[in-house]
């Protein structure tokens, strides 16, 4: 494993990344202020950074992507709404019920297909009080999640994202993008972020993923949007004193974290390919465009997991007999090879 000594390859998530020397350098060093009172003049620094990658007004630093989501929905929504979005995306299954808990919003789920969502399957999904005699609840968000995770990392077409956003404002419906890896997305599809959040009115990006920052997360709207979510991040808890340190490690991994992207998704094409290729596993190769590997096996997945960990290789499993695998800028390619030869050594 690059950066730090351990004799382990942990591939459980790209959350598990360290600072790196260099970043920690940054943070170090870094000039601070008390963010709630608006005077750190680093955390200003990122957030108007992102806002400009974004081509959007503004944007505010949070601590986590769950928060910016969650505040995202608050934002979006009042008690008694409808939030459209896919089965599998992170804000129904990861997120702790927190459009339940916090937004008083019900869910309408989405099909997915090669773990992404269809146009015509949000237009299907949208319902309105209007002409139901108010059985219905009213459908004003719908969320998209760039990359998809549960969608083994897969990355939606531009054309996709287009037309999703414009059934959503046919429908009255603002529109939040979960970009909590949309750098992966931007490499992996060569499109620059503006382009690709051109038609979302919020979108959240961690910084603390693939980016390989400590902690953080980016909101990104329009100013009045901002003005909202900075209320809510207040209620919530989650503002900042000296949050400039850590706002440092984000625009050191802006400078240098995106474009090294492309080198995670290459070991792990590797990686997929060859689990594919033995006997008892199987990797839906064409959802394999980012840095993530879902991977189902003939075997349980505890007893996968286990004989992995022994070996000295750290995996999740997600499913009874399904597990990821996900790369990250401290795997290398001395790292990707012995994992290959671990798993051959399964069979």
């Amino acid at each position: 494993m690059r950066h730090y000594s351990s004799s382990r390859i942990d591939l459980r998530s790209d959350t598990v990344t360290q600072p790196t020397p260099a970043m920690r350098e940054a943070m170090h060093t870094a000039a601070v202020g008390d963010d709630v009172l608006g005077d750190d003049p680093t955390v200003k620094q990122l957030e108007a950074r992102i806002a400009t990658m974004c081509g959007k007004e503004a944007a505010l630093f949070v601590p986590s992507g769950t928060m910016a989501n969650a505040i995202a929905l608050r934002c979006h929504t009042s008690p008694g709404d409808e939030i459209i979005t896919a089965k599998n995306s992170h804000i129904y299954i990861y997120e702790g019920g927190g459009y339940a808990a916090l937004c008083g919003a019900s869910i309408a789920l989405v099909d997915v297909h090669g773990g992404l969502m269809r146009p015509d399957d949000v237009q299907g999904a949208i319902r309105k009080q209007a002409g139901s005699l108010s059985h219905y609840p009213d459908g004003t968000l719908v969320c998209v999640e760039n990359t998809s995770n549960r969608g083994g990392g897969a990355c939606y077409p531009q054309s996709t994202l287009d037309e999703i956003a414009a059934v959503a404002k046919a429908n009255n419906c603002a529109v939040h993008m979960d970009g909590a890896r949309v750098f992966n997305a931007t490499v992996a599809t060569n499109t620059p972020l503006d382009r690709m959040v051109r038609d979302y009115d919020s979108i959240s990006i961690c910084l603390s993923k693939g980016l390989g920052a400590p902690i953080g997360s980016l909101l990104v709207g329009s100013t009045s949007f901002i003005t909202q979510a900075h209320r809510w991040r207040k209620m919530f808890g989650g503002g900042m004193r000296q949050a400039g340190m850590l706002a440092a490690g984000g625009l050191h991994a802006l400078d240098h974290h995106v474009d090294r992207m492309a080198e995670d998704h290459a070991r792990t094409t590797r990686i997929a390919k060859s689990i594919d290729e033995l006997e008892g596993f199987s990797v839906d190769l064409s959802t394999v465009e980012t840095n993530m590997v879902y991977f189902d096996s003939t075997v349980d997945a505890t007893t996968i997991v286990n004989e992995l960990s022994t070996a000295g290789v750290d995996v999740l499993d997600i499913g009874p007999n399904s597990c990821r695998i996900v790369v990250h800028l401290h795997v290398t390619d001395e790292d990707v090879e012995a994992v290959i030869d671990i798993f051959k050594s399964l069979n």
